[in-house]
């Protein structure tokens, strides 16, 4: 046993008011460990508790009650015996009596009532006793707040442990859960009260039973808590939210339907309140109610519940939405309404569990039908007056609701009201076989009221059958009367919609007119043909119905795009549910028609709005895509044969290859396809390169050149590595057999440009080349990659960006070790940096005048010489460091060391006018000052950091393969900071500082806020300076905007408001002269933006400049943009509201 002066320290330390609560919890977890592990028999500890059990002293008694009752709740899996769980129970059952230890009371009955049977559990009688005496002792209402849960924890684990004990208490339970429950506005407490009351419910459920003797009382206790209103803070103790209290009150409502004769007439009353939430409730309440109390209860509240949501519906449904935007198929679109879609749902349960009597009432009642007599007055929707179209609205809705729920609902609906729309629209049951083609009068226009109710009663019926998955089910429905009637009407149908298409004027962008006309046949077109057999010619005539607009309509936008979006849908419709028939007709009506376009050039759609079409009606599935796909293939290949004597072919493919590019591509691969179009286009790409010897003109049109590229890359990357493999050897093959150049005269070194015979069409394919070199993956085989990269630096020497793109992407991605599994090229990373950084290129005499000094063999020199101006020639350094910054941006993406020497020769061409302290290249500044001077060069240098630093789309991400190093550009800017802020501060030449600060701003603007943060204090005076300089040339508005965001977030983040706050006055006066910066808006805003954040510093440090601020934001106030001027408002009220001081300035 354990040491009896070691228990007694923790007894004491627990049983102490004054311990502190970490202390009293530590003793009661080790007395707790002690008598799991039988170092302390639950026995023994009773008998050292004695003393504190039965003391008169009331606070030591308490403690010692809950101590013990403490433990018993944390030995819960220890087996007891049946005397010491009879023992305990009479212990903590007498001590309900002492009010003042009645918390231990509580927790040692809710820890035996809780035990499971295999360790012992509580016997009835014994649960009976503690029953018993709960209810002689216990004035629950009077305890606090955690002793009543305490209670009503007690109740609720009687009540679903101990349910026939509970059921033999009788009258007494019920009374004492009535005044437990009685007045009760704990949040906790009522969600367990109401639990209570449910299970009460599932013990007396005979409508003789005790509970119906009750069933008032207990109702008109939980009466005053509907609806909830919940007072309590969201961040308060409680974690019971309004909606958690809301449900478990609907839960005891619906417990039992002899609550019905209470519940229903309070909903019904609450219904007509202006309380939001009492409204909504209500019908959530009426809904669930009328489930659980079954049709019989609720039968005769139908007309009184019927009325309540016709009302509802006329008030709170808004306009439809008359346009193809939204993504429902079916039905009208309308604004989404908690009160709307709250009825709507509650109709349609009413309707589920008696829809013969609900139907009735819709059919009977005197506004539905008088709907019919007004819509009939009225040919237009703009007509009908407001009052009336929301009835109509609302009558509409009904009828969707009442079409889709149930059968028997939909053929009532369809037997008695259809017939009714088709009667007005001209055609009845009886004369309709005299109207074979159902034909209406050019000269008569269609009532539009009649064609809107048509819309929702083929909606909700389509909806009914399309969400029908049983065969037998559906099989019914082909023989129901609402198919037999829409089978009957569906010609007329057809003419009735295509007759409001014809006479649309497409003159808003919600045009009802349209809407309804292509919403109609959209919906005839997409029953399914086992359910409700459609006639192949109506099917087809709605086809050709949308061809002929997409053709001939295009100069009517709204039209034009509502007829795409119906096709899209129908022909998704056709793929989901695999209509082969419809699928025939829909491939050789639309897929092949459009497909056709592409290579007719006699027709007025503009080509745009042929690719449009394609592109969309592509995205309905694949076969649909497969089929698209190849003929834009045939298309592309067409226009690109024609380029040299047609200049429109060139800009028909740029459009096919940006389509394939954007969005059919990209929809293969969300949509799992295969890749093997893309292999095949790839390689088609490549076979074609082969045969364009004599054209030129491809290449030297440059966009056409680009929207090749792209494709190519976005195809080989797409591929698995197996068949970049194939790709790329198809590529290879071409390169070297057919241009100008020899690939063997490039492996031999020097390098010599000007002896190299390439071509301006070389360097397309070259540059072709090297978007499938971007593309691969790492584990792709580049064939004869050293002479590869020789060639690259080359072309890059001319300006070739691509090229350079290819080069980073190589060093990207190759592994730096030739042992390695992985790797799959013919040299390794180390190799790869030597034929770049060492490999000597040679210029003649009569090519360039050279500066070298002795360091320089002659004419030759390495790719940096060049980059740091050793040769005299501005456009050769240009490239060179273009080109480079390509190569560091793969070293850097992949966290190389060899990124620390390109910055320096960034860096260094960037310092003018002096000696440089970096040894790499301290030489080359001898002599040459004109050539350092040099703007563009040093522009150039400058821009290199946003190279390296920004996230590329065309190349070196993710999307390409690329080696990505989480947290590369942090430890970058952290490398480079320090000497930029030495630099800066160290220049001289304004020159030279103008570009230092160009570099500092490229990088901030792409450096993660997390990283710049830390160095706030230190960056903040140099990146003010950065927005003046920047301030001074238009051309930069776009890095100045990037800049003034970094100072944003800054300014909006905690961890740099004291660096802030150390420079208020200072970015104060940097924003005044940025709100009126004219050449971007954005600018202009951000910068408001920022003083209103800056108004939430400390008050001593900005009040001095309020009235600079106010000047300056005054002007604003008249600036020709609204954002800036709303947001002039808010920073002018944000201000002035600093002093009661008048506003005039």
């Amino acid at each position: 046993m354990a040491e009896t002066t070691q228990l007694t320290r923790h007894i004491e330390s627990y049983v102490d008011s004054s311990s502190s609560p970490s202390h009293q919890a530590a003793s009661l977890n080790a007395i707790a460990s002690l008598v799991n592990t039988d170092a302390l028999p639950l026995q023994a500890l009773v008998r050292e508790l004695e003393m504190y059990l039965t003391t008169t002293d009331n606070v030591i008694r308490a403690r010692g009650i809950l101590l013990l009752a403490e433990v018993i709740t944390r030995v819960e899996s220890k087996p007891l015996d049946s005397a010491t769980m009879h023992n305990l129970v009479g212990f903590f059952k007498d001590r309900l009596a002492d009010w003042r230890a009645v918390r231990g009371a509580l927790v040692g009955c809710l820890a035996l009532i809780r035990r499971k049977s295999v360790v012992g559990m509580v016997i009835g009688s014994d649960a009976t006793a503690i029953a018993q005496s709960f209810l002689q002792y216990l004035q629950v209402q009077s305890l606090g707040q955690y002793d009543r849960k305490l209670c009503f924890e007690l109740l609720d684990c009687l009540l679903e442990r101990y349910s026939d004990v509970a059921t033999s208490l009788g009258e007494d339970l019920i009374y004492g859960i009535c005044e437990a429950i009685d007045a009760e506005k704990d949040p906790e407490c009522l969600m367990l009260a109401f639990h209570i009351v449910e299970s009460l419910a599932r013990f007396y459920p005979d409508s003789s039973g005790l509970l119906a003797s009750f069933a008032k009382d207990v109702f008109e206790i939980l009466e005053p808590y509907f609806p909830i209103h919940f007072t309590h803070p969201s961040s308060g103790d409680t974690h019971v939210q309004r909606d958690d209290l809301s449900r478990s009150l609907m839960s005891a409502f619906s417990s039992t339907p002899l609550f019905e004769p209470f519940v229903i007439p309070l909903l019904l009353q609450k219904l007509s309140s202006s309380l939001h939430s009492a409204k909504i409730d209500s019908l959530k309440y009426l809904r669930v109610c009328s489930s659980k109390y079954g049709a019989e209860r609720i039968s005769k509240y139908a007309r009184a519940i019927w009325s309540s949501l016709k009302d509802t519906l006329s008030t709170y449904l808004g306009e439809p939405d008359f346009s193809f935007t939204v993504t429902a198929v079916d039905g009208i679109g309308f604004p989404e309404n908690e009160y709307v879609i709250e009825a709507l749902s509650l109709l349609q349960q009413l309707i589920v569990q008696n829809s013969s009597l609900l139907v009735s009432l819709i059919i009977d009642d005197k506004d539905v039908n008088s709907i019919f007599n007004t819509i009939a007055s009225y040919e237009i929707y703009d007509a009908i007056p407001v009052p009336e179209k929301k009835k109509l609205h609302a009558i509409g809705r009904i009828l969707y609701i009442t079409a889709k729920t149930t059968i028997s609902s939909c053929n009532a609906v369809f037997e008695s009201l259809f017939s009714r729309v088709m009667d007005n629209l001209g055609f009845s049951a009886s004369n309709i076989d005299s109207f074979p083609n159902g034909d209406i009068s050019p000269s008569r226009r269609v009532k539009f009221g009649f064609l809107y109710l048509c819309i929702e009663l083929l909606a909700g019926c389509r909806e009914l059958i399309v969400g029908s998955e049983e065969p037998a089910l559906q099989y019914a429905f082909e023989h129901e009367t609402c198919c037999t009637m829409l089978h009957s009407f569906s010609t007329p149908l057809f003419n009735a919609f295509g007759s409001v298409l014809a006479v649309s004027a497409d003159r808003c962008p919600l045009d009802p007119d349209i809407y309804i006309g292509v919403k109609g046949l959209q919906l005839l077109a997409m029953f399914r043909s086992d359910v409700f057999p459609i006639q192949k010619s109506i099917f087809e005539n709605i086809l050709k119905k949308f061809m002929s607009i997409i053709m001939e309509d295009f100069n009517k936008t709204i039209l034009w795009k509502a007829a795409l979006k119906a096709l899209f849908h129908v022909g998704s419709f056709v793929q989901k549910f695999h209509e082969s028939e419809k699928a025939m007709s829909y491939r050789s009506l639309v897929i092949e028609k459009l497909v056709e376009l592409l290579f007719l050039d006699d027709i007025t759609l503009p080509f745009s709005l042929r690719v449009e079409a394609l592109s969309n009606i592509g995205m309905t599935g694949m076969k649909n895509m497969l089929t698209i796909l190849q003929g834009l293939g045939r298309a592309v290949f067409a226009n690109l044969s024609k380029v040299h004597r047609n200049l429109r072919s060139s800009e028909t493919a740029v459009q096919l290859l940006e389509c394939y590019s954007c969005k059919l591509l990209p929809w293969i691969h969300e949509n799992g396809g295969s890749e093997d179009f893309a292999v095949q286009f790839a390689v088609d790409i490549w076979s074609q390169a082969g045969n364009w010897m004599d054209f030129s003109a491809l290449f030297e049109e440059k966009g056409l050149l680009d929207a090749i590229m792209k494709a190519m890359k976005l195809s080989v990357g797409s591929c698995a590595v197996e068949s970049q493999n194939l790709i790329i050897q198809k590529a290879y093959s071409i390169l070297s057999s057919h241009t100008n150049f020899q690939l063997k005269e490039v492996e031999r070194l020097p390098l010599t440009p000007g002896k190299y015979n390439i071509s301006l069409r070389d360097e397309g394919i070259i540059s072709l080349f090297a978007s499938v070199v971007i593309a691969v993956c790492p584990k792709t085989h580049i064939p004869n990659i050293r002479v590869l990269m020789r060639l690259f630096i080359i072309t890059l020497l001319r300006g070739g960006v691509p090229v350079a793109q290819a080069l980073g992407s190589i060093l990207n991605k190759l592994v730096s070790t030739s042992n390695s599994a992985e790797n799959s090229s013919d040299l390794i990373l180390e190799e790869a940096l030597d034929v770049i950084f060492n490999s000597k290129i040679q210029f003649s005499s009569t090519d360039l005048l050279l500066r070298c000094n002795g360091t320089n063999n002659g004419n030759e020199m390495v790719l940096t010489d060049i980059c740091l101006g050793i040769a005299n020639d501005r456009l050769l350094q240009i490239n060179a460091i273009c080109g480079l910054s390509w190569i560091g941006k793969g070293l850097l993406l992949r966290g190389h060391e060899k990124i620390k020497d390109i910055t320096m020769i960034f860096t260094e061409c960037l310092i003018s006018g002096t000696k440089s302290a970096l040894p790499l290249i301290k030489y080359s500044l001898e002599n040459t000052e004109e050539q350092i001077h040099d703007p563009l060069v040093m522009k150039c240098a400058a821009d290199a950091f946003h190279v390296l630093m920004s996230d590329s789309e065309v190349c070196l991400n993710r999307k390409f393969h690329a080696t990505i190093r989480p947290l590369y550009k942090q430890r970058f800017f952290s490398s480079v900071m320090p000497i930029f802020q030495q630099l800066i501060t160290k220049s001289y030449s304004s020159l030279s500082r103008s570009f230092l600060y160009r570099a500092f701003a490229h990088i901030m603007s792409d450096t993660p806020m997390v990283a710049i943060l830390s160095e706030a204090k230190k960056l903040i005076p140099i990146l003010l300076d950065c927005l003046y300089m920047l301030t001074e040339d238009i051309q930069d508005k776009d890095i100045l905007y990037g800049l003034l965001l970094v100072l944003s977030g800054i300014l909006t983040e905690k961890n740099g408001q004291e660096a802030v706050i150390e420079n208020a006055h200072i970015i104060i006066n940097c924003l005044i002269k940025l709100v009126g910066y004219p050449h971007k808006m954005l600018v202009r805003e951000t910068a408001i933006q920022c003083l209103v954040a800056l108004s939430e510093l400390p008050h001593a440090r900005i009040y001095p400049m309020r009235t600079q601020v106010l000047r300056a934001i005054s002007k604003c106030l008249d600036d020709t943009k609204r954002a800036v001027r709303h947001e002039a408002v808010k920073c002018r009220q944000t201000w002035a509201s600093m002093s009661s001081r008048s506003l005039h300035f």
